[in-house]
């Protein structure tokens, strides 16, 4: 393999908990809510998937189904999703979904794995291009610079940006084409068995993790460089 693509959202990093997440913007806002009812908004966003990388929704309303099903295709249309399963829950004040939307996309929601850097760094120092390939409505680069996994990434493909999400073959042919890559030399480490596994239909080798908390998987991606060894 001569050229290694990585799905970003619980491959290379995870978002932080539910709980987090509200508490961290609730204290930006000023806002202050019972132990009780903080619990049960938490309880709440979780069941609602308004979480960008968080637990999927146990329902998407038939209002946001459409919207749903093409969110990572546009920046607007990202954002309308998932504030639109926010709003699902009440809230002090209305402005607080927009505000949970923008917390989601900062640096310190983000968790790198623990052997995000270790691999990244390896694979850039045997001369193996990387590109970061994720269905995203929002710019991820900032979360690398800010946690030092910026210089081992050669390309970042971002499905707002190119207008098409994963699985669609035209995604990873973006990323490979940025590397100057042949598919058949590429491999694709992903957390999703169905998007991810797009890969596989250019030609491309999948790898695949488990999306869990970063404490709780230590060194899945080390696999890797024996991979591309």
């Amino acid at each position: 393999m001569k050229a290694v693509l990585f799905d970003f959202s619980g491959t290379l990093f995870r978002i932080e908990s539910v709980a987090t997440w509200l508490r961290a913007t609730l204290d930006e806002a000023g806002v202050t809510l019972a132990p009780e009812e903080f619990e049960l908004r938490v309880a709440e966003l979780a069941e609602s998937g308004a979480l960008p990388g968080g637990p999927a929704p146990r329902r998407v309303p038939p209002s946001l189904a459409g919207l749903w099903a093409s969110r990572d295709e546009s920046a607007a249309g990202h954002r309308a999703a998932f504030t639109g399963l926010a709003r699902q829950v009440e809230l002090p004040d209305p402005a607080l979904h927009e505000a949970l939307y923008a917390r989601h996309m900062t640096p310190d929601a983000w968790t790198p794995y623990p052997d995000t850097t270790e691999v990244l760094s390896t694979l850039h120092g045997r001369g193996i291009r990387v590109a970061v390939v994720s269905n995203i409505g929002w710019d991820l680069r900032p979360v690398f610079r800010a946690h030092g996994a910026d210089p081992y990434v050669d390309e970042y493909i971002l499905s707002y940006e190119y207008g098409v999400q994963k699985p669609d073959v035209r995604l990873f042919g973006a990323a490979c084409e940025a590397l100057g890559q042949d598919p058949r030399e590429t491999l694709m480490v992903g957390d999703d068995r169905r998007t991810d596994a797009g890969a596989a239909n250019l030609g491309c080798a999948v790898h695949f993790v488990d999306h869990l908390p970063a404490a709780e998987r230590p060194d899945a991606l080390r696999p890797v460089l024996g991979l591309t060894g």
